[in-house]
């Protein structure tokens, strides 16, 4: 039976399917393998992809990009506020959630970023059904492993909305390993790997320890200032002097041409990953003008040279932070399509001259391929090919998130790290004056710099108790990331108990 893993990045998505032993990334309708996250809306139809990315210039208003930025977030987040200064299609609040309006010939219309999101995972679901020739729903999705449980769910709703059967919600860092079959060919040492995921608009870097078939996440650093848009942006300026220097006309500042520039720029951008040189032609800039630049690669290094030095910099963070230096780690797991980018590349090289760079898969790909690798784990063999069921225990991939956290009345307890393997159970007693009739137990998840609720249990109408109250507070988070919390007071018996789905 076919499986498939979906990677939805900010800028990107990408769709692998798990076929006769092997996973392979599918092309799409317009036969790129990787599909813009770009959706347009128009009248009487809605576009997803390359076409709604390339009409841009000519329907901005309408043209939503980065939706995973917003999605699960209410409309006071710094990161929707951030989403809503550079988004040039409208984004609104309703009911304390980002909304994007529409201006269409008619009407005006609200949509949910939700929905959005689904539009873009019913394009990947008809990509790996046109390769397959038959339907399938069975899919394993990938997230960042900085993702909170409301954004996790967001984005389960909406695959689940698009028609997918979610198998499981993997964290990326783990998809990357498994498409290397890192770890799994070798039970007995532990090694350190460093995943570097370099995508369009943020740069993640993860450091994993390996052992025993098992991957737990010791340390992640994730930069949103930076992305393969910083390149292309840095790229497109240039070539709007280049034109000013050549015409004497000064184009910066009207966004049409420059979205022309971006557009061509990109395109340079990814053929200078393999390329010494790039033509970059745009017809019609400006005033009916044509424009023609080449670009060398060297050039392109230069225009790009500090943007590169601060895509390095995590690294050094992740690695004095996680208390680790160059020599810890055995393996470097590129990944996301700006990894391609040959002077980021040998920049990491001459950072661990000793360490293997694993790059053979495409870095924009390499993620989607792990998570179809994990989706044929867990979807059963067919009947009709020899060998026996697949045991799904022996990967178990993944971790919490972030430290579940148990408020006392000194302070917070650390009852879940991050990085932990799922399944995890932990106990632990919370002790309560003896006079007071109700006790309640409130527990936390770290996000960043800040703390979210995840439940909060009241023990009513307790006996009073001559010393203090005693109760079993029983924590288990299992591997799809749900938390069950149960509490019982030790004398009278008096137990509460809530399940928090995806709560990793």
């Amino acid at each position: 039976m076919a499986a498939i893993g979906v990677h939805f990045g900010y800028t990107c998505a990408c769709v692998a399917v798990y076929k006769d032993g092997r996973a392979d990334v599918v092309a799409n309708d317009a036969g790129d393998r990787v599909t813009p996250a770009v959706v347009a809306f128009r009248e009487k139809e809605r576009v997803v992809g390359i076409a709604a990315k390339q009409g841009r210039a000519r329907n901005t208003a309408n043209t939503i990009v980065k939706v995973k930025q917003v999605l699960g977030r209410s409309f006071e987040d710094p990161e929707t506020q951030a989403h809503k200064a550079e988004n040039k299609c409208e984004v609104v609040n309703k009911a304390d959630r980002p909304f994007y309006r529409l201006q269409l010939e008619e009407r005006s219309e609200l949509v949910s970023p939700q929905e959005v999101a689904k539009l873009i995972f019913h394009k990947m679901k008809e990509t790996a059904q046109s390769a397959l020739g038959s339907d399938v729903t069975a899919a394993v999705i990938t997230v960042p492993f900085e993702f909170a449980h409301d954004q996790k769910k967001a984005l389960r709703e909406a695959a689940e909305a698009a028609g997918f059967r979610v198998l499981r919600l993997i964290h990326e860092p783990a998809a990357a390993l498994l498409a290397y079959d890192i770890g799994q060919d070798s039970h007995s040492s532990n090694r350190h790997v460093l995943v570097y995921k370099l995508g369009g608009s943020s740069l993640s870097v993860s450091a994993l320890l390996v052992s025993g078939g098992m991957y737990r996440v010791l340390h992640t650093v994730t930069d949103h200032s930076v992305g393969g848009e910083r390149f292309t942006q840095a790229l497109a300026q240039h070539l709007a002097q280049e034109f000013n220097r050549s015409f004497r006309v000064d184009v910066s500042a009207n966004m049409r041409s420059m979205l022309k520039l971006v557009h061509s720029a990109d395109a340079a951008k990814h053929s200078l990953s393999s390329l010494g040189s790039a033509n970059c032609f745009v017809d019609s800039l400006h005033d009916g003008m044509d424009f023609d630049c080449a670009v060398s690669r060297a050039r392109f290094e230069l225009l790009c040279a500090s943007l590169f030095n601060q895509s390095i910099q995590p690294i050094r963070t992740l690695l004095e932070e996680a208390g680790l230096s160059c020599s810890d780690i055995n393996q470097v797991v590129l990944c996301g399509g700006s990894a391609r980018i040959p002077r980021l590349q040998q920049m990491i090289r001459d950072m661990f001259p000793e360490v293997e760079l694993l790059s053979s898969s495409p870095p924009d790909e390499v993620i989607a391929v792990g998570a179809a690798l994990q989706a044929a784990l867990l979807v059963p063999r067919d009947r009709t090919e020899p060998g026996p069921e697949p045991d799904l225990d022996p990967v178990p991939v993944d971790v919490c998130a972030g430290d579940v956290l148990l408020k006392e009345l000194d302070g917070f307890l650390v009852l879940l790290s991050a990085g932990t393997p799922l399944p995890a159970r932990r106990h632990h007693v919370v002790r309560g004056p003896g006079s007071l009739s109700d006790l309640s137990l409130e527990l936390f998840q770290r996000r960043g710099e800040g703390t979210e609720r995840l439940a909060k249990l009241v023990l009513r109408d307790l006996p009073p108790a001559e010393d203090l109250h005693h109760i079993d507070a029983v924590v288990t988070m299992k591997r799809d990331g749900s938390l069950h919390v149960s509490c019982v007071e030790q004398g009278s018996g008096r137990s509460e108990a809530v399940t928090i789905a995806a709560a990793s």
